[in-house]
């Protein structure tokens, strides 16, 4: 029976190599999050759900459960990272949302402060 055995020098450079790729994965990911095209406030989808890129805007009579203070990055659909003009949202796959943006389906995410 034969065992085939890693040597010690191998283990590491796999290791290494693991280490390395992490943070260009986290780059190419990044990359492909800002190529996605923002949404689009006369597509159908976002027109149904009442999106704009500017919650300051948003008619209060027309959408009663809109508070000031709600906006894309402090929702639980948002995905973009703090601090970004505009990023991913749930609702809209392969499409960028503004930060400053605001719908109809916006939900307070867990920890965050309307603000």
């Amino acid at each position: 029976m034969s065992h085939d055995r890693i040597s010690r020098r191998g283990l590491l450079k796999g290791a290494l190599l693991a280490l390395a790729a992490a943070p260009a994965a986290t780059l190419l990911t990044r990359e492909a999050a800002a190529a996605n095209p923002l949404v689009d406030p006369n597509d159908a989808q976002a027109k149904g759900l009442g999106y704009t890129h500017d919650a300051t805007k948003v008619d209060a009579k027309a959408n009663p459960n809109y508070k000031a203070g709600q906006h894309c990055t402090n929702c639980i659909q948002y995905t973009g990272k703090a601090g970004d003009a505009e990023g991913g949202c749930n609702l809209f796959p392969g499409k960028n949302v503004k930060a400053a943006g605001w719908c109809k389906v916006w939900v307070l995410k867990p920890g965050a402060k309307l603000g």
